[in-house]
This record gives structure tokens, sequence and C-alpha cells, in this order.
């Protein structure tokens, strides 16, 4: 083994990143991460006043960046994007999938669309990138890393969550079925980070420590507090670096212990 080896192992300078969902917190979380980390960043998401916006963030901090807006559930949306960050950086290295959405209800009185809804965000989304992103690394011929958020809600059931557990177990299996697909024939690599809660907008009631459900919430946290956005550009650095090579088709925990518990 040589030094150069071991000191390169983290090193994704140049590398580019389509990361979908990126003005959320999870996402923008990434984008900065990896811009830090050198990598160029292409912002996606619906809205484009927030991913220019995000952009421009970006770009004020010595980040090289671009943005392209659509609807990940959207096939051409999502070419469009796709073309887009070719024509912008010339390649795509990494996918960061971390678009999704969820509207907790009984089954019984969840009506079928919404149901479809999040289907659509979280699965249907996902599939349409890791196709035109897949197919793109494929032409490049130079491998890639891919990087799907799913939840640790993907292996264990919740009251009121049949569309949301659905979709994360249907994208761990995603995962490991274009593990299979494109590891050994292409050298593109595909991971799963499985997030517990983290702070954003939607969660930031949760984290009051006086209430019960946070109190309730760490009861099953091994790690001791919930999660922030900043707790996932480490596992997300390392996927898309060379020192995950031999990982592929994994559904990893970054839950704090959840799954432990």
């Amino acid at each position: 083994m040589k030094q150069e080896f071991v000191n390169n192992l983290f090193d994704v300078k140049g590398k580019v990143a389509l990361i979908t969902g990126a003005t959320g917190a999870l996402g923008r979380a990434i984008c900065f991460g990896y811009g830090y980390a050198g990598m160029k960043i292409m912002v996606t998401g619906r809205k484009d006043e927030t991913c220019k916006a995000l952009c421009d963030e970006l770009t004020a901090v010595g980040i090289e960046c671009g943005y392209s807006t659509g609807d990940p559930a959207i096939e051409a949306d999502v070419i469009k994007v796709v073309n887009d960050t070719v024509a912008k950086f010339g390649e795509i290295n990494v996918l960061v999938t971390a678009a999704g959405y969820n509207n907790p209800q009984p089954i019984i009185e969840q009506e079928l669309s919404m149901w479809k809804k999040i289907m659509d965000s979280d699965v249907q989304g996902t599939w349409l990138y890791c196709k035109y992103v897949g197919k793109q690394m494929i032409d490049q011929g130079k491998g890639g890393k891919v990087i799907l958020v799913s939840s640790a809600r993907s292996k264990m059931g919740m009251a009121n969550y049949t569309g949301y557990c659905t979709a994360k177990a249907g994208i761990d299996l995603m995962a490991q079925s274009l593990a299979c697909e494109w590891s050994a024939k292409y050298k593109i690599n595909v991971n799963t980070i499985n997030p517990t809660v983290f702070r954003s907008d939607l969660t930031e009631w949760m984290f009051d420590p006086e209430s019960a459900v946070y109190k309730n919430f760490l009861k099953r946290l091994p790690i001791g507090r919930l999660g922030e956005p900043e707790d996932f550009v480490g596992p997300c650095i390392f996927l898309a670096s060379s020192a995950s090579d031999f990982m592929t088709g994994a559904n990893i925990a970054t839950d704090g212990g959840y799954w432990a518990n």
C-alpha cells in the first residue's frame, strides 16, 4: 500500500455532483459539504427562485455551481436537468437523490391520489434520475457514484406511514437492484443513506427538549440526540469518494443508532 493511496481516499475535488431536492435541509447541507470539498454542484428542485438563490449562495463562498429546475417525477423535466448538467459541466460523476415527500395519514382516510403523490415524489422521481443519470454515466465510461436518500423508516413500519415506509423500502431495493445491474459491468456504485429524524422546517417542532415527543424519541436513539443536516455530509462524501469503491447495494444506517435499539 502506498501513502498516496491513503491520502487520496476521500478526495472528491473536481467531481460533478447533481443533487435533487437541493433546496431542502438535507440537500442544502450536501451542496455546501460537497462544494467545500471541491466538487462542482448542480442544484435542482421544482422552484426556479429557490434554486437560483441557493446557487448564488454557493457561488458567493467560492463553490462552482449551476442550477436547473424541474419536477423529479416528470420524465421530460429529468431529461432537461440531466442535459443542462452535462451542458454546464461536461459530465456527471455523482448523483444524490434528496428529493422526497410525505403526508402521514391513516390508510382508510388517505386518498389514492395522495398515496400516488408520495410514490411519484419518492420512488418515481428517484427511478427517473437513476435511469437518465445512469445512462449518462454509462456513456461516459468512467464509472460513478449514486447515493439515494432513503430513511430509517424503510425497514421499520409506523402507523399512518403506509405511503412513506413503502416508498423508502422501494428505494432500498432499487439501490440493491441497480448495484447488481451496474457495479461490476460499469463501475457505478449505488448505495442509500437511511436517516432518522433530522432538523428541517418541517421537523423543527420536534426539537423542543421539554416536549413529550422529543423525550420519547430519544429513548430510541443511542446517540442521545436528534439529527442535524450536517450529520449526513460525512457519509455522503465517503460514498462519493474512492474510499467506498468496494461498497455497493448497501443501506447505510445514518440514524443515530435507531435500527440498533
